[in-house]
This record gives C-alpha cells, structure tokens and sequence, in this order.
C-alpha cells in the first residue's frame, strides 16, 4: 500500500513533520456547509485536520459500526484468540435484535460459514446477521461483544462514542462522533486483514450445505468502477448499505454516514460524513450525499494542501565568528534536520518567521576552534501568526582545523590581557626596578670606596717618595 510507502519515506527526508493548524472560516469557505450533520477531512499518516464540521458532535453511529466489528474480529485473530478458518455455526441468538429493513444474507439455523467469510459478509456485504454471528463466535454473546466493542473504543482514545450492537441497526444509545470515528478507523489500517477486506470490492464467500459461491459488494460504491460515485483515488471504506432495489437499508432515524480513506502519491487522506440525506432528483434517481459530500472533501484536500519544505537541511541559514580557525573567521550553520509541512497551497513562502539562537552568544562565550561540521551550535524557531511551528537544531555546516600559531599567540595576549598578568608584570616590573636601585647604589658605593683606596695608595706612595725630609726633621730635633 503506497500509504505505507509514504509514511517510510517521510520519516527517511523528514525526521521532524510539523502539524499546523489550519484556518477553519477559510475551510469552510471553501468547503461549504456539507450535506451532513457531521464531516471531518484527516491527513492519514499526520492526524492532521484539514476540514471539520461538528467533528464532535454525538451522532448515530449508523453502518460505520461495522468499522469497529471488524477491528474486534482481526484485533482476536491476530492475538489468536480466534482463527480466521474458524467454522461458525448460524445461532438463532444472530436474529434477535435484526429488523424487518435490516441488510442480511438470510443465514439460516445451523448453516455454517468460516469466520472469514462472515467477516467479509459482515463489512463488504453489509449483513447484519452475520456482524451478530462474529460477535457471538468470539464473545460468547453479543452483549459480551458490545463490552469489547466499547473497551476498544475507549482505549483508542474515542470520548463521546458508545455501542450497543455490531451491526449499526439505528438505537438512540448507539452514537459516536466523526473525531472518535476517524480514530477508530486509523487504528483499523494498521490491521493488514483489515485493509484487505475494508479495501475490497467483490467477495465470493460460501455457507456450507448451499450450493455454489455467493458474492457480496462493498457498500462503498467509490470503489466500483461501474458506479456513478465511483473516485479513483479512494482505496477502502464503508458506507450505510444499499440494497438490491436500490434503496438505502440504514434508517432514516440516524441519516447516512460512510468513511473512506483515498490516496495519491503525495496525500493519504480519511473522510468522515455523518447524518447524511439520499437526494430525490428531477429524473427520479437519487443521489447518496454521504457519497458524494465524501468525494467533495477529498478533491478539496488533494487540490488545496500540499506537503512542502519549510526549511531544509542544505539552507546556509547563520553564521557565527570563530576564534583561532585556520583560514576562517565565521562557521556557518545549517539546520540539523529537515521540517515538512503538509500546508494549503494559498500560504506563501515567506509566512513563516525564523527566530534564530546562537547558543555561544546567548551565553556571552567565545566560540574557539577547532569544530567538527555537524556540532551543534545553536537551533531556529519557525512560527506562523505567531504560533510555533516547529524547532530543529543548527549544526556547523563544516570542520574548521585549529590554526596552532595564531592560537600560541591569542593565548599568550589573553594571558597578557588577565588581571592576575598585569599585576605580576607590574611586581616584576618593581622588582627589576629596585634590583637595578641596589645595584646602581651598589655601584655607587664600590665606585667610592675604590676612589677612596686609590687617593690612600697615593698618599702612602708620595710619602715613601720624601725620605729626605723625615730624616732632616729627625737632624734638627737633636
């Protein structure tokens, strides 16, 4: 299924796929008022709402009831608790609760059919005899069933649904909302058997002791080629039932609903219509507006909405300086991962604003190299009207190598540049002052005393030159 395909290859380009809100008085512009008391247009593998109308308000929950007997069945079969080759006896107890315009197979008392063939007759064939003779093989009884019915609904997250039969026959206790009913049906699709039988047109099924093989058709006529609501892009759904004369077999007390699911190679998309009328036309024929409301929203979503890039993982969107890069004064930053946006064609371009964060600045820090390309250094916000789209991370685009020399010499000037550096420069510079105090005083000092020796040393040497005189002095003396 290229749904699947999809989901693969959007988490493979798109690690972070944002969920906008759509503007709902432009939808409805659009759109319109649907035929129907209830309608709800869903991106399959997002959950994103791209049209709703009373999407929760209680409604009957009519043929889609069927969606969530089915889910039941191959939830059991896969958990074992049942097998799908399973022989499934007709109890009498399967007739109880069926009226007169009920669609049904007329099973009979003890023919017996596989529980395969019962799930099909059930769902495609809209019997609802069958939907009671499935309940009753895994539950025990159908009331037992509705117990399981509700369970599973309450643990899919459904608030305003409630069950009271398998088979959607109208009860003013049995409702739900097109909300909770796109939530049971995409918990349905990632059931294989569901798909298969919900995307089925023709079934050739057998009940034991008939003669021969009994086909039963998909109420969803968008599947049938040959219908006049036929739409090529829808690949599953149901539909209230429509019987052998032409007729709608659901009643009019709880109008009539149908879901699908349709896909392109760029959309998987769920439709909801609840509460919806059969038209009466001018040439008699009638027209089944669950159907066509259906068609309606998928053509609005396939031609209005359109997954786009918001920002890419190859945009240059920043730059931030970098100290000691060798050839480089800025890295630049990209986005780590790419942000889809599944958006209305109308919205431009430039409808989104980017509110850019660089970690380093914010944090008054110097961004130093070296850096590897792929570290990240900061992240962008993208809003719209204010509102947060989404945020991814900013890596640095490419490795910048460490430039050693001007490292050496930046290290060295912030050493300079330090407090405790200047303070030691200038003890230092005291230091050397007054070394060069002491040894200029020293100088000083030694330069006198030497003067001082040399004037004795000359003083002796001329009194060693003067002996005549001592000797005369000594002459007269006596």
């Amino acid at each position: 299924m290229n749904r699947v395909k999809k989901t693969v290859l959007l988490i493979a380009i798109a690690p972070l796929i944002l969920t906008l809100s759509f503007n709902h008085a432009r939808a409805a512009d659009i759109v319109g008022t649907p035929a129907a008391n209830a309608a709800l247009l869903v991106e399959a593998d997002t959950g994103q709402v791209l049209f709703e109308y009373n999407k929760d308000a209680p409604q009957p929950a009519d043929a889609l009831t069927k969606v969530m007997t089915l889910l039941v069945a191959v939830a059991a079969c896969r958990d074992s608790v049942v097998s799908t080759s399973d022989l499934v006896t007709m109890d009498p107890d399967a007739w109880v609760d069926i009226g007169p315009s009920s669609t049904t197979r007329n099973i009979k008392e003890d023919e017996e059919m596989t529980l395969l063939d019962l799930m099909y007759t059930a769902f495609t064939g809209s019997a609802n005899e069958a939907g009671n003779m499935v309940a009753i093989h895994i539950a025990g009884s159908v009331d037992a069933f509705v117990v399981m019915m509700n369970e599973m609904a309450t643990s899919i997250g459904c608030e305003k649904t409630n069950f009271t039969n398998p088979h959607g026959q109208y009860d003013a206790d049995q409702y739900t909302t097109a909300y909770d009913q796109y939530l049971i049906y995409h918990e349905a699709l990632s059931y294989p058997l569901f798909e298969e039988i919900a995307g089925t047109l023709r079934y050739s099924a057998e009940i034991s002791g008939r003669s021969g093989e009994f086909t039963v058709t998909s109420s969803n006529s968008m599947l049938n080629p040959s219908s006049k609501y036929y739409y090529r892009h829808c690949v599953s759904g149901v539909s209230s039932a429509v019987l052998d004369d032409g007729t709608t077999g659901a009643s009019y007390e709880g109008g009539h609903s149908s879901i699908a699911l349709a896909e392109t190679d760029a959309l998987s998309l769920i439709a909801v219509v609840l509460g919806s009328d059969v038209l009466l036309l001018e040439d008699s024929s009638t027209q089944r507006r669950n159907l066509t409301e259906s068609q309606r929203l998928f053509e609005y979503g396939f031609s209005q909405f359109s997954w786009r890039s918001i920002i890419s993982t190859e945009e240059l969107v920043a730059k931030t300086p970098i100290v000691n890069g060798s050839g480089a004064d800025f890295v630049i930053l990209r986005p780590e991962s790419e942000i889809m946006g599944l958006l209305d064609n109308d919205i431009p371009d430039n409808a989104f604003i980017r509110a850019i964060t660089i970690f380093s600045e914010v944090n008054g820090e110097t961004l130093y190299a070296p850096i590897e390309a792929g570290d990240v250094l900061g992240e962008v916000t993208i809003t719209r009207n204010g509102t947060i789209i989404g945020t991814v991370r900013l890596v640095a685009s490419t490795s910048i190598e460490l430039h050693r020399l001007q490292n050496i010499k930046n290290q060295i000037a912030e050493v300079l540049s330090s407090t405790v550096a200047q303070i030691i420069i200038w003890v230092l510079a005291i230091l050397v002052a007054l070394y060069a105090a002491l040894v200029i005083r020293y100088n000083i000092i030694r330069s006198k005393r030497k003067r001082m020796n040399m004037e004795a040393r000359q003083k002796l040497v001329e009194e060693r030159q003067s002996p005549n005189q001592t000797h005369g002095s000594q002459k007269t003396r006596l």
